[in-house]
């Protein structure tokens, strides 16, 4: 799952941006209210944790101008803000925000208000993914083959998720680097590779049916055919 967090101090982005990853969700950081709502509304985003007090736009113009864009409504939205005032709590959830947390916080806190939001928001077409005999649901993080279910490392289930939400195209090394780990590999690392070979061994190996393709010189498709003849 996709969050977003908008917060411009920047030791408390970088640390929730760090935790939510360890945590196995992707994790953008926005910082000034402009940026975040930009990100929202071109980025497949599945909830935001939005600060109040935030540069270029605060973060009641941000909430109020997601629930006036059609694309960005019902996207979930959890306040997470050094204001603690009665009024600014009732005003943030009169906004339409789902969730108001208050700083200092503790991080265990907020990770279950998150999965909570996330468990209550409308299903979306993508949380349940099918590819042939495979099934992924992105909510539970969990992945079943013939109904057998295949237990997954976070990373695993995040390149699996990558791979699967955009099956049929051929993604390159460097795109996966940069989806999956927020970073840029030299395009002669065999990290992505390696990754794709403990992934396979999970979902491929034990089933006739081979899911995770590799199309030399181009990179790596997840899709319910057969590989090419040589």
């Amino acid at each position: 799952m996709h969050i977003l967090i908008i917060e411009d101090e920047p030791k408390t982005g970088d640390y929730l941006q760090r935790g939510l990853r360890e945590s196995g969700f992707t994790a953008s950081l926005a910082r000034n209210g402009r940026d975040g709502l930009h990100i929202a509304g071109e980025e497949e985003v599945d909830l935001v944790v939005l600060d109040v007090l935030l540069p270029r736009m605060n973060g009641w113009e941000v909430l109020a101008a997601l629930r006036a864009n059609v694309a960005t409504a019902r996207l979930p939205v959890l306040f997470l803000t050094a204001r603690d005032e009665v009024q600014d709590r009732v005003k943030g959830l009169e906004l339409g925000a789902d969730d108001y947390l208050v700083k200092p916080f503790a991080f265990v806190e907020l990770v279950a208000r998150i999965r909570t939001l996330l468990r209550r928001a409308p299903v979306r077409e993508d949380e349940l993914l099918r590819v042939g005999d495979m099934e992924i649901d992105v909510i539970a993080r969990s992945v079943k083959r013939q109904g057998r279910a295949v237990a997954l490392t976070a990373q695993e289930f995040n390149l699996l998720h990558l791979l699967a939400r955009r099956q049929g195209q051929v993604l390159s090394r460097s795109l996966i680097a940069s989806a999956v780990w927020d970073m840029n590999f030299d395009s002669d690392t065999n990290v992505i590779d390696a990754a794709i070979r403990r992934l396979r061994r999970k979902i491929d190996d034990p089933f006739a049916l081979k899911l995770i393709h590799t199309r030399r010189g181009m990179g790596y498709v997840c899709e319910a055919q057969a590989e090419p003849s040589a």
